[in-house]
């Protein structure tokens, strides 16, 4: 995901900054002196874009899980992640050092923090005007990925990572200070299992004077590998000496139900098209298992 990031402020900066028209303008290795030699072979002006920190946003964290139903089964998918982005950016030349280029890369790094605040927050669609590259997450193309630019509060280790950096051999130099906030999409889950009974009990006076059970399973072709629902089949319930109770078909996903059944023994029968036909199937209510589904075989 942070590659098609960095490809995503590539594309933001050659097609918005100033100055700025090649890829090997803008580079995200570290400032470090490989990168100053590249420069020189460059002799042009360039921007570093600079990973430095990840750190899970936890103010946006929420536990919502979105259901979505397919095949009969229930799937939750969590909401994701943020994960906060920590960019240092510097401009930089590759002329000679007698030749004073700061006031070139001084005006880069205005023209970039101008960009950055303008853009806010950043539109992975509108950047790459609906041309995404190959491979680029669809899950990020229409999201607003919110920035901060410039916090009050900087970066706290601007010290340490310029003597890290540049040694005795070149002063700091003025860095924006970027957090970009990113999605970390969870994996899709499935439940346990699918809830197919429901029983309801009423009472009074502290006696129990009824009980109305919903049961529901699905019917599938279970002739192919692996098994599908079938859509439309008609499915009946009968008493267990096969006396018609009610009828009904089963929807797109394969599903079909009963309700305000009493506790008993009963049978169930089902056809669909030129399924072949099956025998009928004795099942109790409530289920030991909870298990209602129906076979073509």
């Amino acid at each position: 995901m942070l590659d098609h990031v960095d490809r995503m402020l590539r594309q933001l900066f050659l097609s918005s900054v100033p100055g700025l028209t090649l890829p090997e303008q803008i580079g995200f290795q570290p400032p470090d002196q490989d990168w100053r030699a590249a420069l020189v072979t460059l002799n042009n002006l360039a921007l570093n874009v600079y990973l430095i920190e990840l750190r899970e946003n936890r103010r946006l964290r929420s536990n919502e899980r979105t259901p979505d139903l397919k095949n009969g089964w229930e799937t939750q998918t969590p909401a994701p992640r943020r994960m906060d982005c920590h960019y240092l950016i510097t401009a930089w030349s590759g002329a000679a050092p007698q030749l004073l280029p700061t006031v070139q890369e001084h005006r880069l790094l205005y023209d970039t923090v101008a960009v950055l605040m303008k853009q806010d927050p950043l539109r992975p669609r509108k950047i790459f005007n609906g041309a995404f590259p190959l491979g680029f997450p669809l899950v990020l193309e229409d999201m607003e990925l919110p920035t901060t630019v410039l916090p009050v509060d900087g970066f706290a280790k601007y010290a340490e990572f310029w003597g890290t950096m540049a040694g005795n051999v070149h002063p700091w130099r003025p860095a924006a200070y970027l957090v970009l906030t990113l999605p970390v999409v969870l994996e899709t889950t499935l439940p346990e299992a699918v809830v197919t009974t429901r029983i309801a009990r009423y009472w009074k006076e502290g006696s129990q004077v009824d009980i109305l059970i919903e049961v529901g399973g699905h019917v599938l072709d279970a002739t192919v590998a692996p098994e599908v629902p079938v859509a439309g089949a008609w499915v009946r319930l009968e008493d267990a000496t096969g006396v018609p109770i009610a009828t009904t078909t089963t929807n797109q996903d394969g599903e079909f139900q009963f309700a305000r059944l009493q506790p008993g023994n009963y049978q169930l029968q089902w056809r669909a098209g030129a399924h072949p036909a099956q025998p009928p199937r004795a099942i109790a209510v409530p289920s030991p298992t909870g298990e209602y589904d129906l076979r073509f075989v």
